[in-house]
């Protein structure tokens, strides 16, 4: 396997997941994985409901972080594991993230969009009332709002997110529709020198490609992007570096020679 790093896990510390750290990280070995990097949901101000109230609310990091530093020691011999955490942004939300990213000593923080001006695209209101296409340039808006008020990140994970959940998912989606706002976001990345990760975790959701999808993989190297971290966004042991042989050809195909892995908030890259 070209890629041995998973740098987007959730465990039953994440509001969305029932599965053990220990779980995880044993798959994670018969994966034939030497690095994974636990970043478990923090999103503060999610706007909780009656069918999921406690979904992506705030993280318990002490416990986390007591369990992660226990299981680290435990298998120092078989596995890298990494301190992370999927920072769920909003703008009203900056300060707190601003204050949160600064009280841990993480090795990897991944901003997120999971809410578009009150809302999770992840439910059909969402949509409802509306064409896909402005649903989807809200929140693409909405991404480039958070990128301008907040910078304590390392990546910004799964770029077109919403498109998981819309009508017809990627059927129907393609970059150039997109590219004016797309190209916005990949350019204010790279020049606050920041990265984005290739996200497997759309295939099993009935996705035909990747977050963000190919055409914008290749636009951010273009662009002169090379940060890029790879990540399957498991919330179960069965989606453990799902699709990586796929990611890396993706990423070659795309003229990507590396990928990321950060430690200590620090990238060191990897030939694919």
């Amino acid at each position: 396997m070209p890629i041995t790093a998973d740098c987007h896990l959730h465990t039953s510390f994440s509001g969305d997941s029932n599965t053990p750290m220990e779980e995880m990280i044993l798959q994670g070995i018969r994966c034939g994985l030497d690095t994974m990097c636990f970043t478990d949901h923090n999103d503060f101000n999610y706007p909780a409901s009656a069918d999921l109230p406690d979904y992506l609310l705030s993280l318990n990091t002490d416990s986390y972080l007591y369990e992660l530093a226990n299981l680290k020691e435990k298998y120092a011999d078989k596995i890298r594991l990494l301190f992370g955490v999927e920072l769920g942004l909003q703008p009203e939300a900056a300060r707190q993230n601003a204050v949160y990213a600064k009280s841990y000593e993480f090795d990897f923080i991944i901003g997120s969009s999971h809410v578009c001006h009150g809302k999770d695209p992840y439910y059909p209101a969402f949509y409802e009332g509306r064409s896909r296409e402005t649903a989807l340039r809200e929140y693409f808006e909405s991404i480039l709002e958070n990128i301008r008020k907040f910078s304590n990140f390392d990546v910004y994970g799964h770029l077109d997110y919403a498109v998981r959940y819309a009508p017809g998912k990627d059927e129907w989606y393609v970059y150039t529709a997109y590219s004016d706002i797309l190209d916005e976001i990949l350019k204010s990345l790279i020049d606050k020198g920041k990265g984005i990760e290739l996200n497997t975790g759309g295939i099993k959701s009935g996705m035909h490609d990747f977050h963000p999808c190919t055409g914008a993989l290749k636009r951010y190297r273009e662009l002169g992007g090379e940060i890029i971290t790879v990540g399957s966004d498991a919330h179960d042991t069965q989606n453990i570096a799902t699709h990586f042989n796929r990611a890396s050809n993706v990423l070659k195909e795309c003229g990507f020679q590396y990928y990321c892995v950060f430690e200590k908030r620090t990238p060191s890259y990897y030939r694919l």
